[in-house]
């Protein structure tokens, strides 16, 4: 099935002949770094597209000038092959799927998962997003004792600011050494391109970081952040006071969910994985360009939602999931209404899917999380009386959390509560 899923998508690729523009954007930032040109004054030619990145990931794309551009394609195509594999992997891995059976279900869900919208976006544009997500995984599936955890996380944000989110959270969910590896990562990274490209560092962060309209219009309908479907609902390039305020409270409501979720070990099962993934969507939601490849994360979101798909409830919120980033629902958008002025009411979901499901994803988990506080406070389902504690581990496979092996919490044997078969 794998097989032929893969074969089926090469060959519309090719007749879909896509270009792999970001690839190209690519090439051209290492080969501005190469002649010594000024990096951020670069347009790529045809296309007028600017570099973005930070002077550290020019340099990363140094070695993409040492090939052809069919040759490069070729080797882009698949090295995210190997990356779609990577990140399901480890998807699984944080889940806390046990072992069996893993190689079959990795294989299944990298044939398949390719026709994922932001997946396939990602391939036909030749983007970077499957590797800064697999850097992030890496790190998040990692114990806490590891003294390389935030390593991954650092680097990742070093190529593309948003990821620096998971740092917050590392910091606030106890994990104070992995935040402080992250940041020392992404500093040694920075100081790595000042020192190599210091008139394009200086200009990055004084000037090009802040400036939004230089990554594309917010009104596009391949933005799927919250600014973004703010813009298209009030049908402006320059929503305001909404489209600031809007974001805020996404960031602090999302940012809260995702601590503590992190923090519930005793409660959730699979907290911290939880914790993560509605990190990634609070830093999806709140940044001013979420560009539809952006959203790789729905892999691992589908793995942990597959992974607990044991109810009625969350099986429906599984499939809902999988049909949303299987739907393209905003390139179904009448191609008139793509460029985000004058999209009708009735297009309006469909163009802003990506954060309606990432919210509803939050709200649930929000509400699960208030229940399962309050039955651990109350007592309620224990079987041990009032205040009996609930305490949860992750399943066998699992990484543990704040530095536990599989099964603990912070270093101590979890036990479910008599009377309760399985954790929230």
């Amino acid at each position: 099935m794998a097989a032929v899923s893969l074969a089926v998508f090469a060959w519309f690729r090719h007749t879909l002949g896509a270009t792999m523009v970001d690839m190209l954007v690519y090439r051209a930032e290492g080969g501005a770094v190469v002649r010594g040109e000024d990096l951020y004054a670069m347009r790529l030619p045809g296309w007028d597209l600017p570099a973005t990145y930070p002077p550290f990931a020019a340099l990363l794309f140094v070695p993409s000038t040492w090939f052809d551009v069919s040759t490069l394609r070729v080797l882009v195509m698949l090295l995210n092959y190997a990356l779609l594999a990577t990140a399901v992997h480890l998807s699984l891995e944080l889940a806390g799927r046990p072992g069996r059976h893993r190689a079959a279900v990795v294989v299944l869900a990298t044939g398949l998962g390719i026709w994922l919208e932001p997946v396939f976006t990602t391939f036909r544009y030749g983007q970077v997003n499957l590797g800064i997500l697999c850097l992030v995984l890496w790190d998040l599936t990692r114990p806490d004792r590891d003294r390389r955890k935030g390593l991954g996380i650092g680097l990742a944000a070093a190529v593309k600011i948003t990821p620096g989110l998971f740092a917050v959270y590392l910091l606030l969910t106890g994990r104070v050494r992995a935040a402080l590896v992250s940041a020392g990562a992404f500093l040694a990274a920075g100081l790595t391109g000042w020192a190599v490209l210091p008139d394009a560092s200086y200009g990055f962060w004084t000037g090009y970081l802040w400036d939004p309209g230089r990554v594309g219009s917010p009104v596009l309908v391949d933005n799927q952040s919250l600014r973004g479907a703010v813009c298209r609902l009030l049908d402006a390039g320059d929503p305001g006071l909404v489209g600031l305020v809007a974001p805020a409270l996404a960031g602090t409501l999302g940012l809260g969910v995702a601590v503590t979720a992190g923090r519930s070990a005793r409660v959730l099962c699979r907290a911290d994985a939880w914790g993560a993934v509605c990190a990634a969507l609070t830093a999806l939601l709140v940044s001013p360009i979420s560009w539809t490849h952006h959203w790789v994360w729905c892999v691992p979101l589908i793995a942990l939602l597959a992974s607990e798909a044991g109810s009625r409830v969350r099986q429906v919120l599984f499939g809902l999931t999988v049909l949303v980033f299987l739907s393209h629902a905003m390139w179904r958008v009448p191609f008139s209404m793509r460029w985000g002025r004058g999209v009708a009411w009735y297009w309006q979901l469909p163009g802003a899917v990506y954060p309606s499901i990432a919210i509803a994803v939050l709200a649930v988990l929000g509400v699960r999380l208030y229940r399962a506080r309050r039955q651990a406070v109350d007592g309620t389902g224990t079987g041990g009386g009032a205040g009996a504690p609930v305490a949860a581990g992750p399943e066998p496979g699992g990484s543990g959390h704040a530095g536990g092996p599989a099964g603990t919490t912070s270093g101590r044997p979890s036990r479910v509560p008599q009377g309760r078969s399985e954790p929230v």
